[in-house]
């Protein structure tokens, strides 16, 4: 490897940085402004749902929103606090401190620390792997339903109805349901004005920085519903003024007690945050078609949180509503996450008075256009009617996680998509082959209607044999051998076999020597290499014998025929291969 490619590989925005251009700069700081400009207002809800004070959900979506874009692999992933993370950190350190508490957010950011060190050794170990198990389907599902349950949480300050807070989906919609004649007009009137203009400001030009335009024209009707009326008649409620402060400096506890307390909730705080944000810069991959580097990913997100925690910042992770806020808003690059983070301090500073006149409903409206555009009905449809299967993990997953946690729910996509793979790997086709009389090269052909030796099967094997396969190959194997106990040698073709395990091995070996007990033997063409590694190291090559291991069909052929018995060649009518010569009764 070279020093230049070492060098991008630790440094990952030296990559992506030397293709910044005048007009790729313009539309990430655009997509940045968007974005601080969103997370304003949500960096306060997480906070409180997370039980910390309000400034520490804007902690969290600065310094580690930074390192997450210049250390990670997506070019639109934007980390910072989540609904679902806070949510899950509330649930388990509540019970061990009271919230809001000196000692609440001493412990939240030592969990933070204690996460981003797991991760950041995950991404060192390169178990970056593990995220290629998380199938297109399950990517599909997982955004849909997160789409709406961004919908469901917004709903509520869309329409101006005071509901209990639920985390559960089916509870928020029931609600809403019994309760929906309780809306206030005016404030509807707000939410879609806002997203009436972002639909149409993204129509006429995707480029335009319609979030912004759709937020300023819902605060000014806002404003001018305030003016003539009363609060009480609006029923209009702004976001208030932010705390103007800086990230204070801050310290994780190393104390062995707060680490042993703290483990288990960091080991399972970590495999969430990072199926959370690998599924969510994959799923915005799959519309700017960005490849993601699973590993790289779990590194910038490791050092997002270690470098978060000396900075009063709690868990982060990557986010859905911001994510796919800043894809929609332009960014180009990850700079635009990067300068969200740098300008949302600058806001934080300058205008955080401001957001007084910032309406909850008009931030509902522009989330609900983001969930609108995350769900991916082209793809949705496409996999519905494309295989069964993949549509039953789609629908799964999208339901899990309307009704279940979400780590739950991404868990068991993962699970029943590798159910489904397992099943079919575990009973890979093994079909008869013979020569095409009527190509000159005599191609191995599949189908009835060609003759066969009556003293050799040709077999095909099409997928790995390891060790979930053996039995059912191998109970093939012996079906062959009753069924055709006159055809005693067995030649393999094995072009589609990229791996052979130990088990798959052994099985080789025992066919081999089922083979030679009734008088032929095992015969095998075009083993890859891949595939050998095992038998050659293992020694099952010698067992299995050298000689009868062909890379050549003509060498092949012409081996196995001088071992055959001539007797039965003599009267063979079939001439299948070319060492048979003319058919007798052509003479």
């Amino acid at each position: 490897m070279t020093f230049q490619r070492r060098l991008h590989r630790i440094f990952p925005f030296l990559r992506w940085g030397r293709n910044l251009t005048k007009d790729t700069v313009k539309s990430d700081l655009i997509a940045g402004l968007t974005g601080a400009a969103i997370v304003l207002p949500q960096g306060v809800a997480f906070a409180a749902i997370a039980g910390m004070p309000p400034e520490y959900g804007l902690y969290t979506s600065m310094v580690p929103a930074i390192i997450a874009a210049l250390f990670g692999s997506s070019w639109h992933l934007v980390s910072g606090p989540t609904t679902a993370a806070s949510i899950v950190m509330f649930s388990s350190l509540s019970t061990i401190a009271l919230p809001g508490s000196a000692e609440y957010i001493s412990l939240a950011i030592t969990l933070a620390f204690m996460v981003g060190i797991i991760q950041l050794a995950m991404g060192f170990v390169r178990l970056g792997a593990l995220v290629n198990f998380i199938s297109h389907s399950v990517i599909v599902g997982f955004t849909a339903g997160a789409a709406c349950l961004i919908a469901a949480k917004q709903a509520k300050t869309f329409l101006g109805i005071d509901i209990p807070e639920s985390d559960h989906f089916y509870q928020t919609v029931n609600y809403l349901w019994d309760n929906w004649t309780s809306f206030h007009p005016l404030v509807m009137l707000v939410a879609l004005t806002t997203l009436i203009v972002g639909m149409i400001a993204h129509k006429i030009n995707p480029r335009f920085p319609g979030m912004i335009l759709a937020l300023l024209v819902g605060s000014v009707t806002a404003v001018l519903f305030n003016t003539f009326l009363s609060n009480e008649m609006t029923g209009i409620q702004m976001v208030g003024a932010l705390p103007q402060q800086l990230p204070p400096l801050s310290s994780p506890r190393f104390s062995f007690d707060v680490l042993r307390d703290l483990a288990p909730l960091a080991i399972a705080m970590t495999l969430f945050a990072l199926t959370e944000a690998v599924s969510i810069a994959r799923s915005i991959s799959i519309k700017s078609g960005q490849p993601i580097e699973g590993n790289q990913e779990f590194i910038g997100q490791g050092l997002s949180n270690i470098f978060g925690s000396f900075f009063s910042a709690y868990v982060a992770t990557g986010s859905f509503n911001r994510s796919g806020a800043n894809y929609d808003a332009g960014a180009r690059s990850p700079l635009a996450a990067a300068s969200a983070g740098v300008l949302l301090i600058g806001l934080v500073l300058l205008v955080a008075p401001l957001t007084s006149y910032l309406p909850k409903a008009a931030v509902a409206g522009l989330l609900f256009l983001v969930a609108w555009r995350l769900i991916n009905f082209s793809q949705i449809g496409k996999i519905l009617r494309a295989d069964k299967n993949e549509a039953l993990v789609l629908c799964v997953t999208f339901f899990s996680t309307l009704f279940l946690e979400l780590e739950f729910a991404i868990l068991l996509g993962v699970v029943l998509s590798l159910m489904f793979f397992l099943r079919k790997t575990s009973k890979p086709k093994l079909e008869p082959r013979a020569p095409d009389p009527e190509n000159f090269k005599r191609k191995f052909k599949g189908g009835n209607s060609f003759l066969e030796c009556p003293q050799m099967k040709i077999l095909q094997l099409d997928d790995s044999l390891y060790f979930g396969s053996v039995s059912h190959v191998g109970e093939l194997f012996r079906r062959y051998r009753e069924h055709y106990p006159e055809q005693k040698h067995l030649f393999l073709l094995t072009q589609g076999v990229n791996q052979v395990d130990v088990a798959g091995a052994e099985l080789l070996v025992n066919e081999a020597n089922a083979r030679k007990d009734i008088g032929g033997d095992l015969y095998i063409y075009q083993l890859k290499e891949s595939a050998k590694k095992v038998i050659n190291r293992g020694g099952y090559i010698n067992e299995l014998n050298p000689a009868n291991i062909f890379d050549s069909k003509d060498e092949a052929i012409t081996s196995i025929f001088a071992r055959l018995d001539k007797r039965i060649c003599d009267t063979c009518e079939n001439r299948i291969f070319l060492e048979c010569g003319p058919s007798s009764s052509k003479n």
